[in-house]
């Protein structure tokens, strides 16, 4: 593969495992050098030593709870000083509330679900944002969404609330940074790689899609590739949906 993001830098949140490590891995091999972001010091040490064994020098590993300012602001402070400069955010974090509805979702678990998944995204593309904004080089932001937040969820509540939320919020900041040459846009998955909080994938997961096999985190990996590559520097403010068809899927 020839290098097509040679010389980006980017911050990728939730990379210590499933998705944001398959976006770590194939940033490393298009040429970037990559933050690898994650609550698990351990887990984010691992995936950069994989990745510095093969592309030497390619990734720095941080430990960040990002639905947190102060850490946020750290991993950011980090960032800038490991790499010189960040040209591209990809945040991956998010966990669930499945399964709960309405009537027994405790109210520390709603809070907490918005926090990891919708905050996080606001506070790591607020921090980014700024040093872009300063520096006046421009850049790109990619938030995972998920087909959660575009259907309605029998076993889940506030999971596919934050999702729902993030487009809007998305949309809002494309508005907002554009004059600033800053893109934000998200890529939505369809039950890709382990379900949201696990480290594995059940051997019997059901899939409803009309492509006839489960998508990968490679898949979402050169989803976003694409999306803060230049062949989409005239993508902004919407969502790419990877998801098989799964949304249209009656099951029929």
């Amino acid at each position: 593969m020839t290098p097509t993001l040679q010389g980006r830098r980017a911050v990728v949140t939730g990379a210590g495992r499933n998705v944001g490590a398959a976006i770590a891995g194939r940033f490393a091999r298009e040429g970037a050098r990559v933050v690898v972001a994650d609550i698990d010091l351990e887990a984010a040490s691992r995936v950069a030593k994989d990745l510095n064994d093969v592309y030497p020098d390619s990734a720095v590993p941080v430990a960040a709870d990002v639905s947190r300012a102060a850490h946020v602001r750290a991993l950011v402070d980090t960032a800038w000083a490991e790499l010189g400069h960040i040209d591209t955010l990809v945040n991956c974090v998010a966990i669930t509330d499945r399964p709960s509805t309405v009537l027994d979702l405790p109210d520390d678990l709603w809070r907490r679900v918005l926090d990891v998944s919708l905050t996080s995204a606001f506070l790591t593309t607020k921090y980014v944002a700024k040093k872009m904004v300063a520096e006046e080089r421009g850049g790109v932001v990619v938030h995972i969404g998920s087909t959660s937040g575009q259907s309605a969820r029998k076993d889940a509540l506030a999971y596919p609330t934050a999702k729902a939320a993030l487009y809007a919020l998305v949309r809002s900041l494309a508005v907002q940074l554009g004059p600033h040459r800053i893109r934000v846009n998200t890529v939505s998955p369809d039950e890709v790689g382990s379900p949201v909080g696990t480290d594995v994938e059940p051997a019997d997961r059901e899939r409803h899609n009309l492509v006839g096999h489960a998508c990968t985190p490679e898949d979402i990996a050169g989803a976003v590739a694409f999306m803060v590559g230049e062949e989409a520097s005239f993508i902004t403010g919407t969502d790419l949906l990877v998801d098989g068809g799964a949304l249209i899927a009656t099951g029929d």
